[in-house]
């Protein structure tokens, strides 16, 4: 297996890092070498001490690496997992994108395999939005986007987006919604492999 893949999310209370630990297992299970990744915090260190559940799912995340440019240099296919904000990744997500104008000047993010996932507080929270808007980033970067689509009966079971998958927050990560995160997960290496073939 020639994929090496960099899971990279952001997560306030746990929801995108349940996402993109599942993505990572999948990942390796089918054959690529992984590498789950957060992004760094930007929100003030004494908002996020605040809010017990924020920081309470900050804590649990400590032993997770912090994603760098390097990491995106080293990495062929990306899946990039992040809650919605007002249509849009958070801004966290935002801020590491903005860190990659070194690697993606040197042409290090061009023709490889990319997909994203996202979640919301409800069904219609800007999930669509959400990942449409990402991928414009991607088509900046010269990536290969590589949605979900409607490949796979799993996609209808938990909501039938195309974009990639989406998640409700508080909903219960059944084995539906795992084997539409693995088949969205999967489709991105088997698409990679070939780029790098």
């Amino acid at each position: 297996m020639r994929v090496q893949l960099a899971v990279v999310y952001y997560s306030t209370y746990g929801t995108n890092y349940q996402i993109a630990s599942i993505a990572a297992e999948a990942g390796k299970a089918a054959g690529a070498q992984v590498r789950l990744l957060k992004v760094a915090e930007t929100a003030p260190a004494a908002v996020v001490e605040g809010q017990a559940a924020w920081k309470a799912q900050a804590d649990a995340m400590a032993h997770i690496p912090t994603a760098s440019a390097a990491d995106m240099a080293w990495a062929n296919a990306y899946l990039f997992c992040a809650p919605t904000r007002f249509g849009g990744m958070a801004s966290q997500m935002r801020a590491f994108i903005d860190t990659l104008g070194g690697v993606w000047a040197q042409g290090g993010l061009a023709n490889k395999a990319v997909s994203a996932m996202t979640s919301a507080q409800n069904a219609h929270g800007g999930q669509e939005s959400t990942l449409l808007t990402f991928y414009y980033t991607a088509m900046h970067w010269g990536s290969i986007i590589v949605a979900p689509g409607f490949t796979d009966p799993a996609l209808f079971k938990t909501g039938g987006n195309p974009y990639g998958y989406s998640h409700t927050q508080g909903a219960a990560f059944t084995e539906e919604v795992k084997a539409s995160i693995g088949h969205q997960t999967k489709r991105l290496i088997e698409m990679a492999d070939k780029l790098t073939a």
